[in-house]
């Protein structure tokens, strides 16, 4: 620490970012974007330093120092048009006459011609349209009637894939899969759904020595120097400090942005700098920053773990026992508890910043628990002192609400954790509009990444697909602003009085919500791994971004600028052509591209969320052909199809994403999910029904879509299968599944 600067506040208030883009420079020497100057300042023109409750100028003179409400520039306008626009969605679908839109189920039957099969996006009302039941299937189960009888739909909606594997198909499949590889044990997958019988008694390492991480032990396939040397507590002067805190708010302050950047760098790091780390709530914040910033570095520049092939893995930095920054994260762990009842927004951000540590380290129940603590800290905050939702810091307490209500809606489909009734507050918090403060930093890189438009997407994303579950659930279609989500695991989730009208209005609702995202945003249904708004796709072209000066941010390849045939259409045909600038790529092989601020993960998480929705929204019309053939209508088949090309090429699982795995968020969610589809692809070529359908209802390109999309999520689960318990017996059921050898 000898080395601490004359000024280290002012230098911490004006740090730029580690990989601006070019033009970057032009924009800085503005000054700061959305400074918000005291009057005092305002009235002597000069640059305020935004110091709290009183700046600098005021204290000299003994003034009194008051800011005003911060006015919303254009961009932030833009925003909540955005918001409302999307939002209103949802009263729109509702007041939709379903008559009018849809079929009776009870209409008379014609012939169905396979060369008039239309896609469900363009289904037709008219009486008659519908064709008769697909002939039967030669795929019959025991103890499951192929009969309709009653006028059952026989529709049923699970939410897990858990659940989705105690289907009687899938059983039958598994049983089939476990007679040909002796070394499978059917009963593992029903008794360790998870996958955590062998770490239950297990956490991370709690010591701060790293003799046990021996150095080169790390897989490198491109040069044999040694792994780096983990940072410690002794290695944080105030150059590693910067490194660490921009590589945390160029990375996962922007996939989770539930920090102030402003207050960040020239608040707590000047003062634990200066002043030494405490058992403060700020220094708390500070290691847990610190180690998340050395998670984004050795995430995405580490060395592999292993490799494949000569393919290095995804999952980079540290070892498979010890992660990157875990000497720094227990440091925050040794603090946590002096802090553990406070009723405060940085409370809630300590246990939302550990559970994204454990989320990097592969321990999901650990996640769970963390997150759990957020929602709970954040539920007090907002009880005990509901004046903050009116003070400065309101819009950074709504994010933090909706980051923990993310975590919660993916923990509670997939896992069947419980709910904290955090839900219930939605109204009352209101969405974010990021009308804050505004450092230029983070200006810049919301002007070449967009994040505040994918943040608020993925909340109204959420909200929709909250209101599926809900109507699943109960059986009967109700508003998506339900604010209370049942169990998947619960009782109610059975399926009874699920019906075609009631999926087809929630499906409408997930195509509504693409068509109105921001232009940015935008891209092709069938295209996933295109760019955004592929119209302007010169916004996103190599040449406006500058050569990086740190490893977190190089400059996009111009060779892979723009694509072939790999990463582009996702379903039925009509993908882009071969000239079509292409941002994520099926050739695991390749040179990664690499993008600024985190930007695949980004554009990646948010496309595979909605295909998941729309996954999740047709899975019934699958269990349907798969259990009940003989009543399968046109639109039952259809239905099927839409949920076979929703499960092709998830961005999550190209490449670049897919390379830098540390950095995914819900990681786990999108494995448990991989490993479900590809359960559902191979039966999709076994099962006679959905050997038709896929043949006449998914579209020319589907077939190659298909056996990348297999290719791709088999390489997932193989390359987590060493570091991740989950993802080596899911590992070991797709391997037995697909006839592969270890």
């Amino acid at each position: 620490m000898s080395d601490l600067p004359a000024t280290p506040a002012t230098q911490a208030s004006n740090v730029s970012p580690s990989f601006p883009p070019s033009g970057a420079s032009l924009r800085k020497e503005r000054g700061a974007i959305a400074a918000q100057a005291c009057d005092t300042c305002r009235s002597r023109k000069q640059r305020c330093d935004e110091q709290r409750p009183k700046c600098g100028t005021c204290q000299k003179f003994k003034l009194e120092c008051n800011y005003r409400e911060p006015q919303p520039t254009k961009k932030d306008k833009t925003l909540v048009e955005i918001l409302d626009r999307i939002k209103n969605l949802e009263g729109k679908i509702d007041s939709l006459s379903l008559r009018g839109t849809f079929a009776s189920p009870n209409t008379v039957h014609t012939p169905l011609q396979p060369t008039t099969l239309a896609p469900i996006a363009t289904h037709s009302a008219a009486p008659g349209i519908l064709g008769p039941p697909l002939p039967a299937s030669a795929f019959h189960l025991h103890g499951v009637s192929s009969a309709s009888g009653g006028g059952e739909d026989h529709y049923k909606y699970v939410s897990s894939v858990h659940q989705m594997l105690a289907w009687p198909a899938i059983q039958q499949l598994l049983a089939s899969a476990q007679a040909k590889t002796p070394s499978f044990d059917l009963s593992a997958v029903e008794r360790d759904r998870l996958g955590l019988q062998n770490r239950t008694s297990q956490g991370l390492p709690t010591t701060t020595t790293f003799t046990s991480l021996r150095q080169g032990s790390a897989v490198n396939v491109h040069t044999s120097a040694p792994a780096p040397a983990p940072i410690t507590v002794a290695s944080l002067n105030w150059d590693t400090m910067q490194r660490l805190s921009k590589a945390y708010f160029g990375s996962f302050n922007l996939l989770y942005p539930i920090l102030d950047r402003h207050s960040f760098v020239s608040g707590i790091m000047p003062s634990v700098f200066n002043e030494g780390f405490s058992q403060s709530i700020a220094s708390t914040i500070a290691f847990l920053v610190f180690a998340l910033g050395e998670i984004a570095l050795s995430g995405s520049d580490g060395l592999p773990l292993h490799a494949y092939n000569g393919r290095p893995s995804g999952v980079k930095g540290g070892s498979k026992d010890r992660p990157p920054g875990l000497d720094l994260f227990n440091e925050a762990r040794r603090r946590m508890g002096f802090n553990l009842t406070e009723c405060s927004l940085e409370n809630v951000q300590i246990f939302a910043l550990a559970s994204m540590y454990y989320g990097t380290s592969f321990y999901p129940m650990d996640l769970w628990r963390m997150a759990t603590s957020a929602s709970l800290a954040c539920q007090a905050l907002i009880t005990s002192n509901p004046s903050e939702l009116s003070s400065p810091r309101a819009d950074l307490i709504r994010r933090v609400f909706w980051h923990c209500s993310i975590m919660e809606t993916c923990l509670n489909l997939e896992f069947g954790f419980p709910l904290t009734g955090l839900e219930k507050m939605e109204t009352i918090v209101g969405l974010p509009d990021f009308s804050g403060p505004f450092s230029d930093e983070d200006y810049i890189s919301n002007q070449e990444s967009h994040f505040q438009e994918y943040f608020a997407s993925q909340i109204v994303l959420r909200r929709l697909l909250v209101g599926f579950h809900g109507a699943m659930g109960q059986g009967t279609a109700i508003p998506p602003s339900l604010t209370t989500i049942l169990s998947p695991f619960g009782p109610s989730s059975t399926g009874t009085g699920i019906n075609y009208l009631t999926i087809r209005q929630h499906a409408l609702q997930f195509e509504q919500w693409r068509g109105m995202l921001p232009a940015q945003l935008r891209w092709q249904e069938e295209s996933p791994g295109a760019f955004p708004n592929a119209s302007s796709s010169t916004m996103y072209s190599p040449s406006i971004y500058s050569p990086s000066s740190t490893p977190i941010s190089p400059s996009l390849p111009s060779s892979h600028a723009r694509g072939g045939s790999n990463g582009g259409s996702g379903g039925g045909g009509g993908g882009p052509s071969a000239a079509s600038p292409l941002m994520f790529t099926t050739d695991l092989d390749a040179v990664p591209m690499r993008y600024p601020y985190s930007l695949d993960i980004q554009v990646a998480v948010l496309r595979s969320r909605y295909y998941y929705a729309k996954y999740l929204v047709h899975r019934p019309f699958l269990y349907k052909a798969l259990h009940f053939p003989d009543a399968m209508t046109h639109d039952d088949a259809v239905g099927a199809a839409e949920c076979l090309k929703a499960s092709l090429k998830w961005p999550i699982a190209m490449s670049p994403t897919c390379t830098r795995k540390r950095l995914v968020p819900c990681l786990f969610f999108f494995t448990q999910n991989l490993f479900g589809i590809l359960v559902v692809l191979h039966l999709s070529t076994t099962v006679p029904i959905l050997r038709r359908i896929r043949t006449t209802l998914c579209g020319e390109s589907f077939e190659m879509d298909a056996r990348e999309t297999v290719g791709l999520y088999l390489d997932w689960l193989r390359d987590l299968k060493p570091v991740d318990a989950a993802a080596g017996w899911q590992w070991d059921v797709a391997r037995s599944i697909y006839g592969m050898e270890e």
